[in-house]
């Protein structure tokens, strides 16, 4: 069994002890299955909040009001939830009430999909009653009982049906996928930032591709921000080579440039991402549009950064179809061959400046340390306050 459920046992045991049930329940259980890493672990009770509370001395409410409680057990912290039975929902998207119940079986009916609907115990039993093992080895992503009930009741679940087709590289069961389309409109109830959450994880995913195209086919593009009518940009836009590109802000700036976006800052508002990432973004498109015209130079290289510019790179070639290994590679030596690789390393100040030549400051001051910065870095002086000054007054300048 792996490290982490290891590491869990004593808790589970513990909870049994004090004479209620423990489960491990969710993506752990299903990732543990297919064979890949388990990260967090999410374990399933009987016992409800204030059970948990008595056994362990150390907690933290969570998110007691749906039975959640963050038990600390040798300085590792684990979420338990008490099993619960969802009464109406509101809203398409959040339970009117939530009930503590007893039953293992009760609470797995109310999850989303039969592959996270399956519990094991400390030892490794699996407990399996909707069929998520049969749907793992098929490979089908397919609601637990009635499709249109679980969308109604958590419109989300679209948008999770078809971030696991890209994540797992799965296709969705057809009852699910017509249902899913029967149900697109409700994205339209679902706040934008759970939309935003479910759409980043999928456009990192290793089959982005064939999840855009359900996506697509689903009709759930039509209620994403900014993605209404652009159906073959967008079947464009997902026949890029993902695999290539690193991290959501480069998969982000793939989507504007494909989609032909010029207002960036207006669409990734839509979406209500942080600003710091719209600004990267934004940077990146625009050194991407720099790199369409112009080579690559030492002063567009450090005002970028290594960071920036790899990331710029990186789309750059996918766009181009250029070959990416070789370009990176000129891009570091390019990198490490630079004299200096931050402003505060120029041997040069504004105040120097301003002494050299007896004057005020003002916009002449940033013009002259650029004129300075290209020289360092294009070789044509050495990075030493003398020297610079030397060149800096044969170059009359002012």
């Amino acid at each position: 069994m792996d490290q982490k459920f290891m590491q869990a046992y004593p808790v589970m045991k513990k909870i049994e002890d004090a004479g209620y049930e423990a489960f491990f329940v969710g993506g752990s259980v299903r990732d543990y299955i297919l064979g890949k890493p388990i990260h967090d672990i999410d374990i399933a009770t009987s016992a409800t909040p204030d059970e948990i509370k008595r056994i362990f001395p150390k907690t933290v409410d969570v998110g007691i009001e749906h039975g959640t409680v963050l038990v600390i057990h040798e300085g590792e912290g684990y979420e338990i939830t008490t099993y619960r039975a969802e009464g109406e929902y509101e809203d398409y998207r959040h339970p009117k009430k939530v009930e503590f119940i007893r039953s293992l079986e009760e609470d797995l009916k109310r999850r989303d999909f039969t592959i996270n609907a399956i519990a094991m115990n400390k030892d490794g039993k699996v407990i399996d009653p909707f069929g998520g093992k049969r749907s793992l080895s098929e490979k089908k992503i397919k609601t637990v009982g009635n499709p249109d009930e679980r969308f109604n009741e958590d419109a989300l679940r679209m948008m999770r049906a078809i971030r696991f087709v890209s994540q797992l590289g799965f296709t969705i069961d057809h009852e699910t996928f017509q249902s899913l389309k029967k149900n697109a409109h409700l994205l339209s109830y679902i706040a934008v930032e759970r939309i935003r959450s479910e759409f980043e994880k999928l456009l990192l995913g290793n089959e982005a591709t064939n999840a855009l195209k359900l996506a697509i086919e689903g009709r759930l593009h039509e209620y994403l921000p900014g993605l209404k009518n652009l159906d073959a940009a967008l079947l464009e836009f997902s026949n890029d080579p993902f695999s290539r590109l690193q991290g959501v802000e480069e998969r982000w700036a793939l989507l504007l440039y494909v989609l032909s976006v010029t207002q960036t800052n207006d669409f990734l508002r839509k979406w209500k991402l942080p600003v710091k990432k719209m600004k990267e973004i934004h940077l990146i498109l625009e050194g991407v549009r720099k790199r369409e015209n112009e080579i690559l130079t030492r002063y567009s290289l450090f005002e970028q950064g290594l960071t920036r510019a790899q990331r710029i790179e990186r789309l750059y070639c996918v766009l181009k179809n250029k070959e990416l290994e070789s370009s990176l590679d000129v891009l570091q030596k390019m990198w490490n061959g630079l004299s200096i690789h931050t402003i505060k390393e120029l041997a040069v100040s504004g105040k120097d400046l301003m002494d050299w030549t007896k004057k005020k400051g003002g916009p002449w001051v940033k013009e002259e340390l650029n004129f300075i910065l290209d020289g360092v870095l294009e070789g044509q002086v050495e990075n030493s306050l003398s020297d610079i000054k030397r060149w800096w007054e044969n170059c009359k300048r002012m």
